[in-house]
């Protein structure tokens, strides 16, 4: 009889006694790792006629794919919109640091900035995989400068930039490189933002639309381009009036292009939207829902002033303002926290709360086949959590990199 080393030398690890997520429900099936991905039983055992190699007792864990989080400005006292000379040990001290939240990939987000910061910063984002050294890196996520001035919220008015002459190319002046970039949030009603959406798209960007006075049509036109997505719904764009949704109409219009699905983020920390809001966004487009910190440099330390690129920012509790100011300014949640909040606010299944954080993130970004899923060949990045929700222990390609302490550290 064959060993189960007749596909691979590498080792076998058995997932036991836990509920992992897939198909969309928690199921008590244990959980099958090799070489950084999911296996197939069945392959295994009638195929290989394999067996574990270890055999690991999950105590009753909830198995949920890693957390991707698409917005985060930054964290612990890094801001990754500061051209700073050791940009980098920054960018690697976050994606240590948010293993404890469960989060197993990211893009590292820049606020409006002058050029010279997306010219030395960019060059040193690098897409790359996760491991004990921290989460993944997906790319940059470029939140401005092409946005609206009377929706800048906390981005620094005199670097907002529209598109000229040039339209794509003063974009690509700009940042100067488009080579790590992931997402672009801009605002759709600027002049000549068609023809940039549509080269981003081409380029395999995720644009998406925020900080922004646009109406309904000019949004929906936006899709039509290309875009795809919503920077963190309510926040920075016109309210939702009968007459006129604007951007928040996108939920249900009538007007996407078929088998496209329009997503939108939501910064679900009790802050920076009304429960009742959560629940009506959720209610109205379930599948498009993604979780997303907006995370800024004070998530993580004390209370007090921190920056949000070239502003001064102020913490108060879960309160971020621009220093002096009202004007909410990125958030201190961590994803568990939000995923948590927004199971409490919606009342939705354990399962779908855990999906926005997962699932959704992964099907934005068209990674689906590797990430944001329990799916055989999938990579093995998983949590473990308890049934409350708060992360156990996280696991990137198979392998733990961060586990909770017997002091609930």
């Amino acid at each position: 009889m064959p060993s189960n080393k007749s596909v691979s030398d590498a080792p076998i690890v058995q997932f036991t006694n836990c509920r992992i997520l897939r198909d969309h429900r928690l199921q008590r099936e244990d959980l099958w790792v090799r070489e950084g991905k999911i296996l197939n039983p069945e392959k295994l055992f009638f195929d290989e006629k394999g067996s574990a190699d270890v055999q690991l007792d999950c105590k009753g864990s909830i198995i949920a794919p890693g957390f991707i989080d698409v917005q985060i400005n930054g964290g612990f006292g890094v801001d990754f919109s500061l051209a700073t000379d050791d940009f980098k040990s920054g960018i690697d001290l976050v994606s240590q640091k948010i293993l404890s939240h469960g989060v197993t990939s990211f893009c590292p987000t820049l606020v409006t900035s002058p050029p010279s910061v997306y010219h030395q910063v960019l060059p040193q984002i690098s897409v790359r995989n996760g491991g004990a050294h921290g989460a993944g890196i997906l790319g940059a996520h470029l939140e401005g400068p092409f946005i609206s001035r009377e929706k800048k919220g906390a981005h620094p008015e005199h670097c907002l930039r529209t598109f000229e002459a040039g339209a794509f190319q003063d974009l690509l002046n700009t940042y100067g490189s488009l080579e790590s970039v992931r997402i672009v949030t801009l605002a759709p009603e600027m002049k000549r933002s068609s023809e940039v959406i549509q080269e981003l798209t081409k380029r395999g960007v995720c644009v998406s639309l925020g900080h922004s006075v646009a109406n309904l049509s000019q949004a929906e036109e936006a899709v039509q381009h290309g875009a795809t997505f919503i920077t963190h719904l309510f926040n920075a764009m016109l309210p939702f009036h009968h007459r006129d949704p604007g951007i928040v109409g996108l939920l249900t219009s009538d007007k996407i292009p078929a088998g496209r699905r329009v997503f939108y983020g939501m910064i679900s920390d009790g802050i920076h939207t009304n429960p009742a809001a959560l629940r009506i966004a959720h209610r109205a487009h379930p599948k498009g829902l993604v979780l997303v910190t907006d995370a800024i440099a004070g998530m993580g330390l004390a209370p007090g002033r921190h920056t949000l690129g070239q502003q001064v920012v102020e913490i108060d509790g879960l309160n971020t303002y621009i220093a002096g100011t009202k004007t909410l300014s990125g958030s201190v949640a961590t994803m568990d926290m939000c995923v948590r909040h927004f199971q409490e606010a919606t009342g939705c299944s354990v399962e779908t709360a855990l999906e926005a954080a997962s699932l959704h993130p992964s099907q934005l970004l068209g990674i689906e086949h590797n990430k944001g899923t329990l799916n055989y060949d999938s990579d093995a990045d998983f949590l473990m959590l308890n049934d409350r929700l708060y992360v156990q222990a996280t696991y990137i390609a198979g392998q733990e990199v961060w586990r909770q302490d017997a002091s609930g550290m």
